[in-house]
Parts: C-alpha cells; structure tokens; sequence
C-alpha cells in the first residue's frame, strides 16, 4: 500500500494511470489506431516529454497538423536522438537544388566547349587542306600531323556530345525525384509538403484561398472488414471524385484518409457548391469488391470549410478548417460545416 501510495501524484491519481489516459488522448486526437506500434510509439514519446522524439513529434505538428502512420513509421519509438524532420526535408531540397545547378552548369560548360571545339575543327580542315595543296616535304608532315589533331578533335565532340546528353538526361532525374518528394505514390495527389508550399505561393499571391479539410468516414472498418488493399482502393476513389469535381484547385491527400483542397481565386460559397458535389457524387456511388462484385457499401466523407483572411497564417487557416470537419463528424458525418 505504501509504495502504490508513493506513486500517486499530488490529485491521488496514479501516475501509470495517468499516463494510460494521456496515451488514450493523444492517439484520439492524431486519429491514430490504437493498436501496439501506435501504443508503444505514443508511450515513448509522453514518458520522456522532453526528448528528442517528442522535439521531432513538435516539429512535424506544428500548427495543430496531425501525424500521419507514416510519420509513426519514420520516426520509430526508439530512444535514440532524432533529427528534425523539418531540417532534414530543408536539407535534402537544398541539396538537391544545389545538385540541379550544378548539372545545369555543367551542361551549359559543355555546350560551350563544344561550340568551341567545332570551331576549331573547321579551321583546322581549312588549314590541312590549304597544306595539302602546297608542296614540300614539311608541309606534307604538317598536314599529317594537322589531320591527326583534326581526328582527335572530331573524337572529342563526340564524346563532348555523350557528356551533354547524359547531363540533360541527369537532370531530368532530379526534376522527377524533386517531384516524386511532394507527391503521394498511392493517389498520385500532391502531398502535405506540396500543399503547403502552394498555400505559401498563393498567399504570397494576395488572391483569395478557401481551404478544405476531409476525412473519409469510418475508413478504419474498411480496412477491417475488406483489407488494405480495399482501403487502398477506396482512397484512389475519394481522390479521384475530388479532383475531378475540383478540376482548377488543388487537391491534396494530407495523409491517412484525410485530403485537403485549396480553393483560389473563388468565395467561400463557391467552394462549398463545388465540395459538396463532390461530396454528394462520393455518396450516391455504388461500390463493389472487385473480386467478387459484391457491394462494398456506403463510402462517405466529411469536410470542413474555412475562407481564408488577411490576419491568417497557414497554421490557424488549417486549424478553423479541421474544426468544422470535426463538428462535419459530430453532426452525423457524410457532410459539410463551414464559416
């Protein structure tokens, strides 16, 4: 009894308790699956509040974003130090960047030297046959020796030539990898990372920004009941609705089963015209299991709509979009809640 006593914190509470509730919480509100990964990695990260897994966890949900499984998946649970994701997605663009230009560089080096060398390789060929129309035995040598230069110049434009179109080749690589970083590989969609540098642009902009939060209804009894590969499925379905009902804006899968649309150029009601019908297209289909055919059942999603306004920063435009989805779940979920 004494040492359980001993244990308790100041309210009487236990603080193993305590901690059971926090875990409860924080998996709840990142509306993560309370299942043992997710278990252990909420555990490390609240039992050590002020290590570096819980630095990481701050960095990537600043502003009120939630982490999504592959975040879990990324950081791990172990108790070791971990960088700032933030730094290391800075890192690698710059990197990158860097990279790019200087093969950018080097292509435009060898177009030069090239030019340069075609050049020279004319005026030797003028050179070596005004010698050879001369006579003498010093000139016949010269004119060898000016044909034997001209070959090895002929041999390196051609290799000059390789090198320029492997440059170019290189670089288109590292425009499709730049790319593939700021794209979802199941949906094709733009990632969280895109998203948010398009919100960046737009604002910069001045025009006007809606923006849209939406989470798939009951997603997690889909994977349940039919597989992840149905779940994967569904998630291709939802992005495709939306972007094709979205056609202009841009639509964003923000991670697990949540996307985001970022309106411009239109008001809030708008918007709405154009999500609910998105909305209503997603609810009225009918899905079936490709293996069999047989129905899949209802697949809704819920949305929260918020117009953006001159004293909003991204992180509090997302965090009154995310509020309105919630009461959108509140209210019985398969609608809209917006400003």
């Amino acid at each position: 009894m004494g040492g359980a006593s001993a244990l308790r914190g100041a309210g009487g509470e236990d603080p193993a308790r305590r901690l059971y509730g926090r875990i409860g919480t924080f998996l709840t509100d990142q509306r993560l699956d309370p299942n043992p990964a997710n278990y252990a990695f909420a555990y490390h990260l609240l039992a050590n509040p002020d290590g570096p897994l819980a630095r990481a966890v701050a960095a990537l949900t600043d502003g009120g974003v939630r982490l999504t499984q592959r975040d879990i998946e990324t950081l791990g649970c172990e108790n070791k130090p971990v960088a700032n994701p933030k730094a290391i997605v800075q890192k690698a663009d710059g990197l990158v960047a860097q990279t790019q230009m200087q093969v950018e560089g080097f292509e435009d080096m060898v177009t030069a030297i090239r030019a340069e060398t075609e050049g020279f390789g004319r005026d030797l060929a003028a050179s070596a046959e005004a010698m050879q129309r001369s006579t003498g035995g010093d000139i016949a040598e010269i004119a060898g020796i000016t044909a034997a230069m001209l070959e090895r110049v002929r041999t390196a434009e051609a290799r000059l030539d390789s090198a320029t179109r492997e440059a170019s080749e290189l670089r288109k690589k590292l425009e499709e990898a730049r790319d593939n970083a700021r794209r979802d590989p199941l949906t094709d969609l733009p990632n969280r990372r895109a998203f948010e540098e398009a919100y960046a642009a737009q604002a910069a902009s001045g025009e006007r920004i809606c923006m849209a939060v939406c989470d798939i209804d009951h997603f997690k009894s889909v994977n349940d009941r039919f597989g992840h590969a149905v779940g994967d499925r569904v998630l291709k379905a939802i992005a495709d609705a939306l972007s094709t009902s979205c056609k202009g804006h841009l639509v964003a899968r923000y991670g697990g089963e949540e996307f985001a649309v970022l309106f411009a150029g239109v008001d809030l009601a708008a918007a709405r015209v154009t999500l609910d019908a998105a909305r209503a297209g997603v609810a009225t289909r009918q899905y079936r299991l490709r293996e069999d055919d047989a129905p899949l059942g209802e697949v809704t999603f819920s949305g929260g709509l918020t117009a953006a306004t001159a004293e909003d920063s991204y992180q509090s435009l997302f965090q009154r979009a995310d509020q309105f989805l919630y009461a959108a779940k509140t209210a019985g979920r398969n609608c809209l809640r917006s400003d």
